[in-house]
């Protein structure tokens, strides 16, 4: 085969685009009669042929092969588009056919077919992972967002609050096609709500004690909001991350939240002091009150005895009032006189004598005399007893007193005879 073969024309000098050096575009009819006989000789080799005896006309074999590989063209290109209606649904996905770009059905995990583009589509919902909104902060908590995060509470005081939603889908339907933008609807409605229950609560109470409540009721306000809406989200938690008053003010409320721990600590202290002092008080009066009815009873009984005894006696005395008045002088006088260490001897002229018991003196001399020998200290003579400064009398007055006592007993004795 040379480059002069009438099946590949007479190329010449041409640069091989179908045109010689120093011309004007190439021909188009030629070109696409040199592509024919290229063809023509490929096809003719691989079916046997030989010698074709002759050229051929080149618009009857163009026409007849043009026809099939347009035919194969087709038939690929339909069996392409019919494969691309074939999809994997994932176990965590839900796939959403749409016929004409409406919702047709449902599909479940799993290779799935539907007819191809543009008669039908699918979309694929992931139902099973949870999302996350972030309201007040992005990422961190020092990553503020004070539009959203600083909210009035019902004593007019402004805190900051930082919080999380978590969702999930519980129809991806009314997920898909109720709502433009979903996500952009669950922060505006969490926003809402909790602005809602903030405005009507105390600082403290939000601040404080009532976080898990806020929380709880902040998801359930939400929760009907999302189904009133139908955006098929379901609220799983709501997680409050920080709740504080603006930086701006946190030294004030630093001192009045130290102040009002203060008031607690002072409040305890003194309740702790009350419950030792009330029941020791109570204790107290409840003994005195037990010892003044005992008191009042045996007063009471004293006098009643008193009262007894006094009419019996008043009772004898009216049968003999001589004698009953001596035995009640004598008895009086015997327990006056038995209380008392001093002796009253009557005598006719020379009155009262004084008789000092050396014997009892002597003993209590005894006694004050072994104290100091023991090692205890000295007793000053104001705190001794009356006996003890009577043994230190001197023996002068000790010996004048007995020499007064014998001579009035010689007295007695003369008188006597």
């Amino acid at each position: 085969m040379s480059l002069n073969d009438p099946q590949w024309g007479n190329r010449g000098n041409d640069d091989g685009g179908g045109r010689r050096p120093n011309q004007g575009p190439p021909d188009l009819e030629q070109l696409w009669r040199d592509l024919n006989r290229r063809l023509s000789s490929i096809f003719d080799k691989k079916g046997g042929g030989g010698d074709r005896g002759g050229d051929r006309p080149p618009v009857q074999f163009n026409s007849r092969f043009l026809g099939g590989g347009i035919g194969l063209l087709l038939a690929l290109v339909v069996v392409v588009w019919l494969a691309s209606g074939f999809y994997i649904v994932d176990a965590s996905q839900v796939g959403l056919v749409l016929q004409f770009g409406r919702y047709k059905e449902s599909t479940d995990s799993g290779l799935r077919w539907r007819l191809p583009y543009p008669i039908q589509a699918h979309e694929l919902v992931n139902v099973s992972g949870v999302r996350t909104l972030e309201i007040g902060y992005r990422g961190s908590e020092k990553n503020k967002v004070l539009k959203e995060a600083l909210m009035l509470t019902d004593d007019e005081n402004i805190i900051n609050i930082q919080f999380a939603v978590q969702y999930i889908l519980k129809d991806p339907v009314e997920y898909i096609f109720n709502n433009r933008h979903p996500d952009d609807a669950v922060m505006q409605v969490a926003e809402t709500a909790i602005r809602q229950i903030v405005g009507k609560n105390k600082m403290d109470f939000v601040l404080y004690e009532g976080r898990e409540q806020i929380a709880v009721d902040a998801s359930k306000l939400m929760q009907d909001i999302l189904d009133r809406y139908k955006t098929g989200i379901l609220i799983s938690k709501v997680t409050m991350q920080n709740a504080q008053p603006p930086e701006q003010v946190q030294a004030a409320f630093d001192d009045a939240v130290k102040a009002s721990q203060d008031r607690e600590r002072q409040k305890n202290e003194g309740q702790a002091y009350a419950n030792d002092v009330i029941p020791k008080a109570r204790g107290t009066a409840a003994r005195l009150i037990e010892e003044a009815e005992g008191y009042k009873k045996r007063v009471i009984a004293t006098s009643e005895g008193d009262a007894s005894r006094f009419k019996q006696i008043y009772t004898e005395y009216a049968k003999a009032p001589e004698v009953t008045r001596s035995r009640m002088y004598l008895e009086t006088m015997q327990q006056v006189y038995s209380n008392t260490s001093k002796v009253l001897v009557d005598t006719k002229g020379q009155g009262n004598l004084l008789y000092l018991p050396l014997d009892k003196l002597l003993q209590a001399a005894g006694a004050v005399a072994a104290a100091p020998a023991a090692g205890s200290p000295e007793v000053p003579v104001a705190a001794r007893p009356a006996a003890a400064i009577s043994n230190e009398v001197p023996p002068q007055v000790v010996e004048k007193n007995e020499a007064r006592s014998r001579e009035t007993l010689r007295q007695r004795d003369r008188e006597a005879r």
